[in-house]
């Protein structure tokens, strides 16, 4: 009799449970916007070409997380059920070893891990391809703010092909602006064109990404790492610093507007007659702290 009511009480606790997650599911909502968050499991809405081959992927694994966690939780409840002790005298039969169940226990994880890596390696090849960029803009991440360098005229996609960090640039002129302290940014990109950015720091490692974009890259300094995004939907973004990089890392925003070729076109042409022209990008120096407004941050 006390076996029975220990195990009527774990019932009604189980059941108790189950009831309480259901309504806690229910009580998140069923709008349009909240559906959309579940569908994309947490993931902003991607705003680039690219972001839907990363989605995707991210997408992806949590299924087959979640169907691996149903089979795996499946089996735990089975043999519990299955095999459980049916008096408070008796003890299941034990088993010392399953050959089939160790094999399928061994050959199941690495094919997962063959089939998550194939397509790893094929999303990062598709959010690497740069074949298509027509645009190159210049970031710049030092502590603690940000410089876009824009060309003007003709690019030379040859010039892209670089690997330090002041080997050539694809424009011959180029118009920037600059963040600082008091001031963040905006990056203007083109919808619908390819853009890559070519990343610099005269200083520490920073990180350079957009969460709509679903992509970023860090910063380093002496090299040049570099991608590129094709942004399918005209709106303001948010950017920032995913690296930490010193005490005003939090410093480290900027603002994205997508906007048609026209007033992309049209905002360079500002720039330019504002006089925030050069010849070369500005890069930094190599005291970061002299960037307008961060004098005296280093202390």
């Amino acid at each position: 009799m006390e076996w029975s009511a220990v195990r009527r009480g774990s019932r009604r606790r189980l059941v108790g449970s189950s009831l309480l997650v259901l309504a806690a599911v229910s009580l998140t909502g069923c709008s349009s916007e909240t559906a959309g968050e579940w569908k994309r499991i947490a993931m902003p809405p991607a705003a680039t070409e690219e972001g839907t081959h990363n989605l995707a992927l991210w997408q992806g694994a949590w299924i087959a997380a979640m169907v691996t966690g149903v089979i795996t939780w499946g089996l735990i409840f089975y043999v519990l059920w299955r095999f459980r002790r049916r008096s408070a005298d008796e003890v299941p039969v034990q088993t010392r070893y399953n050959l089939p169940l160790e094999i399928f226990y061994t050959i199941a994880p690495v094919l997962m891990c063959i089939v998550f890596f194939t397509h790893t390696v094929t999303t990062e090849n598709k959010l690497l391809d740069e074949s298509k960029a027509t645009n190159t803009i210049e970031v710049v991440g030092q502590q603690w703010s940000w410089t876009f360098n824009y060309g003007l005229g003709e690019r030379d996609a040859a010039a892209d092909d670089f690997t330090s960090v002041q080997k050539s640039f694809p424009y011959d002129d180029y118009v920037y602006e600059a963040g600082t302290a008091s001031y963040i940014p905006t990056i203007y990109l083109p919808v619908n064109v390819t853009t890559r950015f070519n990343l610099h720091s005269p200083d520490v490692i920073h990180d350079f990404g957009v969460p709509a974009f679903h992509m970023r890259m860090d910063v380093v300094p002496g090299r040049v790492n570099h991608y590129a995004v094709t942004p399918t939907k005209i709106g303001d973004y948010d950017g920032k610093c995913y690296e930490l990089c010193g005490v005003s890392h939090s410093r480290m925003l900027f603002k994205v507007k997508v906007v048609s070729q026209a007033d992309y076109d049209a905002y360079l042409q500002k720039l330019e007659d504002e006089g925030q022209t050069s010849e070369t990008p500005l890069l930094g120096g190599e005291d970061a702290y002299t960037q307008a407004g961060l004098e005296g941050e280093s202390e």
